[in-house]
This record gives C-alpha cells, sequence and structure tokens, in this order.
C-alpha cells in the first residue's frame, strides 16, 4: 500500500504531512504529521495514527470512538506528504465537526446514499413501523414499480416545461434508483466509479468513453 523506503523524513524532521479525505465522499477531513512509527502502526491495524509535536503518537479516535479505517494510503510525488483515503466512524474534528475544513454545503447525493446503506443495514425491532426506505428495500414490487412512476413524472414535468416540478421528480428518481439497486449490492460509488471510466478518467473494459 505504501512504501515507508521511499518517503522523505528528513525535510519535516522525521515528519511528514499526511492530508486525510473521505473515501466515499472525497471531502478534505484534516492535515497533520506522521513519522514512521505513526506510519508503521497505521498499516500494522488498518487505523490512522499520527504524530502531534505536543502530544506525541496517537490513534485517531482511539479515545473518542472516532477511527479513521484506512483505504488507501499514497505518497506524494515529492514523499514528503502522504494522501490517506479512509471511512470515518465520526466526525474528524476535535470541535465535533464533520471535517476540520469549512468547505460548504455537504454532498446531499453522498448524505442520501449514507442513509440508504443505514437503513439497509438495520431491520425494525418488533411492532416498530418501518420507514418508507425500509418498505421498499423489503418488497421488491414496490421498489420497482415506484420507480416507473416516478419517472413517468419526470417525463411529464419537462414535457411541460415545468422546471421546479421537474427538479422535484428528478431527486425523486434518484432517490429511487439509489433504494432499487441497493439489495444487488450497487452502491453510489459503483455508480461513480461506471461514470468515471466512461469520462476517461479509467480505462473502460469495453473501451467506449461517455460521449
Amino acid at each position: 500500500m505504501l512504501d515507508l523506503s521511499k518517503l522523505d523524513f528528513t525535510k519535516g524532521n522525521g515528519l511528514v504531512t499526511v492530508v486525510t479525505q473521505d473515501a466515499h465522499s472525497g471531502d478534505l477531513l484534516m492535515v497533520a504529521h506522521a513519522d514512521r512509527e505513526a506510519l508503521e502502526k497505521t498499516l500494522e491495524t488498518g487505523e490512522m495514527y499520527y504524530r502531534s509535536r505536543t502530544r506525541g503518537l496517537w490513534h485517531k479516535g482511539g479515545t473518542s470512538g472516532n477511527v479513521q479505517r484506512v483505504v488507501s494510503l499514497t505518497a506524494d510525488c515529492d514523499g514528503d506528504a502522504v494522501l490517506a483515503r479512509v471511512t470515518k466512524a465520526g466526525p474528524a474534528c476535535h470541535t465535533g465537526a464533520e471535517t476540520c475544513f469549512d468547505t460548504g454545503p455537504v454532498d446531499a447525493l453522498v448524505e442520501l446514499d449514507r442513509t440508504i446503506t443505514q437503513r439497509a443495514a438495520k431491520a425494525p425491532e418488533p411492532g416498530e413501523k418501518p420507514s418508507y426506505t425500509r418498505r421498499l428495500l423489503d418488497d421488491r414490487n414496490l421498489r420497482l414499480k415506484k420507480i416507473g412512476e416516478e419517472g413517468a413524472e419526470l417525463v411529464t414535468a419537462c414535457a411541460d416545461g415545468d422546471k421546479e416540478r421537474a427538479t422535484e421528480e428528478a431527486a425523486d428518481v434518484l432517490y429511487h434508483v439509489l433504494v432499487a439497486v441497493r439489495p444487488l449490492g450497487i452502491t453510489l460509488d459503483d455508480v461513480k466509479a461506471v461514470l468515471a471510466r466512461r469520462a476517461g478518467r479509467t480505462p473502460s473494459p469495453s473501451g467506449r468513453g461517455q460521449g
């Protein structure tokens, strides 16, 4: 994953800069430092460790539970910085904010996908009324029927030239599509990967681009 021998720890007096990114949303979470020991612990455990000039070696989320699980570690061209792509168990910032940077509104589509994931992972308690998402996930015919209904409503809104209604219907279609494919094990990331491949960002197995 990461060859520590190719990192240049001398520039930073034994430290390299670590830029930590949410692997799911692409959000920049935080910037910290790590020495060889911290990165060795990271590689060994699969969770992020950093080196603070004041706190010393520290395990992110070791006390709060907001751990960061490693997806990938990549060195920059100079070998003095590392991009850490992670999945997070909670807020990244010590203030309780999701990130240490005010990057504006969250990606609503990513948040929607997370909510669907949560609904899919947790069945209703006995006697508890299931959410609408849970009802769709549990009923194949209902979720497929709703795609047809919402698609027809979007077509009608577009045909009528109704911008506001078409926007609302487009949002409904996106929601129902993400729910419909979830039982197949398909997530938003899978769909985005196909779009990126078609746009030519990664090689396409079929050799076709998105034109």
